[in-house]
């Protein structure tokens, strides 16, 4: 590690995973996760206000113990990234007071970053730094989006995103019918490798040809999926779920590849980053790497346990805009739950790293 790389730490909280990450340029030092997933599960889903209640029990905890595992102390950091949003507004919010905290007491830069543009930075720490153009294809349960990133501190262009469903919200409600528990992804790529995924021929989403070329829509496989199961159940006939995920799995990931490499070919781009929870799912991941092959495109997928939520990820684009000179956000920063991906950077009033020390301490809290 070079010593002049940036030391930063990064605080993710935009839904039930208390992440905290320290990384020094690119090089990743530390990854502390504490998850409310368990909580959540008997509801079917994330609550907002008990995800909000385990940010705050685990907050601390958590970045002393990422602290710890790098190896360094606060006073060496030379920067604190947060999560701005979107995301759930009171957990977005826990995140991003701690870390003013945090920036006000150390008399470091702050740096509010978009939730979106930081799972794009995260492949950094893996496979070094992303060529510029990238596009990336994220997914998870709160969203499903085609984005061009020509530079991932400053501009990332939306090319297609979910009108209803995400993916991984479709993969929790399949899930659910089939009574799977929560969360949905992992059991039903487990199962779906025992299936058929050619066994039923469920509905490929706005696939048409007049339909928008980028957009996603899984409401309707979901719909289409759950009427299966419900029919079957009626005739008083056995569900065979393992072909059902298959099946469902394969309509999924079939529209996501095919669109992603379409607007690689579409934008001259080639290269391709797949993350979010979603990414973690093996066909997926299979699937695209045939296509990109297919289509000269170079994939590139963070290991599963960088694709899900975690504050390495926001330290990655932290770091990356401490290396580009970026200016840091003031103390008056707020959470935005709907911050768009075109402002991956959320830099305040300020732009003069020396004004942390001028904010008052109750704009810690606005």
């Amino acid at each position: 590690m070079a010593a002049d790389e940036p030391l930063v730490l990064g605080i993710e909280t935009s839904c039930d995973e208390t992440g905290v990450g320290i990384v020094h340029g690119t090089t990743l030092l530390a990854d502390a996760v504490a998850s409310s997933v368990d909580t959540h599960a008997r509801f079917g889903g994330v609550v907002p206000e008990i995800a909000s209640r385990a940010h705050l029990e685990a907050m601390v905890p958590t970045i002393e113990r990422a602290l710890k595992t790098a190896g360094v102390s606060p006073k060496d950091l030379d920067g604190i990234a947060v999560t701005a949003g979107p995301g759930l507004a009171g957990a977005l919010l826990v995140g991003v007071s701690a870390a003013k905290a945090y920036a006000y007491a150390l008399g470091k830069p702050l740096y509010g970053v978009n939730h979106l543009a930081s799972h794009i930075c995260v492949d950094q720490l893996e496979h070094g730094k992303l060529p510029e153009p990238t596009m990336a294809l994220l997914v998870s349960g709160g969203h499903s989006s085609l984005l061009l990133s020509t530079d991932i501190t400053s501009d990332v262009r939306p090319m297609g995103a979910t009108i209803d469903d995400a993916a991984g919200e479709a993969f929790d409600k399949i899930a659910r019918v089939l009574d799977l528990g929560f969360p949905g992804g992992p059991v039903i790529d487990r199962l779906a490798k025992e299936g058929d995924p050619a066994a039923i021929a469920f509905p490929r989403g706005l696939s048409g040809a007049k339909d928008p070329a980028y957009d996603f829509s899984f409401s309707g496989l979901k719909t289409a999926v759950a009427r299966w199961i419900e029919a079957k159940r009626a005739a008083g006939e056995e569900v065979p779920v393992r072909d059902v995920a298959a099946s469902f799995q394969e309509a999924v990931v079939d529209v996501l590849t095919r669109k992603a490499v379409r607007a690689c070919k579409d934008e001259g781009v080639d290269h391709l980053m797949i993350g979010g929870g979603v990414a973690a799912n093996s066909r997926l991941r299979a699937l695209a790497e045939e296509r990109c092959e297919r289509a000269g495109i170079r994939l590139r997928v963070p290991r599963p346990g960088l694709c899900t939520d975690n504050g390495a990820m926001v330290a990655a684009l932290g770091s990356e805009m401490v290396a580009r000179g970026r200016a840091a956000s003031d103390l008056e920063l707020s959470a935005d739950s709907s911050l768009p991906v075109t402002d991956p950077h959320v830099p305040g009033h300020s732009h003069d790293h020396d004004h942390v020390h001028e904010i008052s301490k109750e704009n810690l809290y606005s």
